[in-house]
């Protein structure tokens, strides 16, 4: 191919390209004839470049169809205008959508961790497995109080959020199989209660609700949350009802994943409280009401401005353009 002759004898095409895609308002005329130069500069810049490779030529058309692509695509719409979207609605309905499973899953936990502190308590040669007699003592007395302020605040908060975020997410994320979400919320939920039952057996049951209660309230509660998201997504396909099972499932994956995202900054302020306020040396009734707030706060969120983006229609999934295009039906 020579090129200078290929360029010249589509040089008004390409210039009349580049003249549509500056524009930024069409008469239906010009929209198609834009279309069609589209559709004929995308087969001249492949030519060119099957025969030429790169070439300025070939660079000043691929620009000109980017712009032409542009005006008939449309841009997307800049990541910090969806912000308020999604924290104002799809976050809050999302989260609403569970907040009846939210409160079983936190119920099932209370229950479930105190089976295991009655259990450990009253059964001889439990609480051993924990270790030698002075290992538990140096726990109960020092370690478990040490452990949160042997850190720096800033550093210890950045430990404790990233562990728990990852393992909100992996509620969320793996709740797909259907026993990866109630597993790790047992396990919890049996940590838990061994905990306290060692705690208990040297008389400080006291301290350990002391020391949990402020950031615990929050944490805990957001834990419930993404175990409650990810068993919601496995039940989506067990049982979709009127929608494809792979249907039912990509609705509910997209508009419950974003409980994830929200769930990193409710952790986020919980490890700020862990690791700022718990160390404090506050009167406990403060350390605590700046829990409570935290979780109320989270509580508000999710009933009341989620009841209100439920009621607006918001169902936590993806705009129709952001989602895809949906499955055409007739009827």
């Amino acid at each position: 191919m020579d090129l200078d002759a290929y360029s010249a004898a589509h040089r008004d095409e390409w210039d009349e390209l580049a003249r549509l895609g500056a524009k930024r308002r069409f008469t239906g005329a010009e929209a198609d004839d834009l279309i069609e130069r589209y559709q004929s500069g995308a087969s001249q810049l492949s030519a060119i470049k099957t025969t030429a490779g790169q070439s300025i030529q070939g660079d000043r058309l691929s620009l000109s169809l980017s712009r032409a692509r542009l005006r008939f695509t449309g841009a997307g719409r800049n990541v910090l205008s969806q912000l308020p979207d999604f924290f104002g609605a799809q976050l809050p309905a999302a989260l609403f959508r569970i907040r009846w499973l939210s409160i079983a899953v936190a119920l099932a936990t209370a229950i479930v961790a105190t089976l295991y502190a009655l259990w450990a308590l009253n059964t001889p040669g439990v609480l051993a497995n924990f270790g030698s007699e002075e290992f538990r003592r140096q726990f109960v007395e020092q370690d478990f109080v040490n452990y949160y302020s042997e850190h720096p605040p800033s550093s210890f908060t950045g430990q404790v959020w990233t562990n728990n975020a990852w393992l909100a997410a992996q509620c969320v994320a793996f709740g797909i199989v259907g026993v990866y979400a109630p597993y790790l919320l047992f396990s919890n939920a049996q940590n838990l209660g061994l905990s306290a039952a060692l705690m208990g057996s040297h008389d400080r049951l006291d301290i350990f609700f002391l020391y949990i209660a402020p950031h615990g309230q929050l944490e805990l509660y957001s834990i419930f949350v993404a175990g409650a998201a990810g068993m919601a997504i496995f039940w989506s396909w067990m049982a979709p009802g009127a929608r494809t099972r792979g249907q039912a499932l990509a609705e509910e994956g997209r508009s419950l994943f974003t409980v994830a995202i929200g769930l990193i900054l409710s952790l986020l302020v919980s490890g700020i409280i862990e690791g700022f306020v718990t160390r404090q040396g506050w009167p406990w009734a403060v350390k605590i009401g700046i829990g409570t707030i935290a979780l109320s706060a989270f509580l508000f969120y999710q009933w009341v401005i989620g009841r209100r983006a439920s009621l607006a229609g918001e169902t936590g999934d993806l705009e129709e353009f952001e989602a895809g295009a949906r499955r055409i039906v007739a009827g």
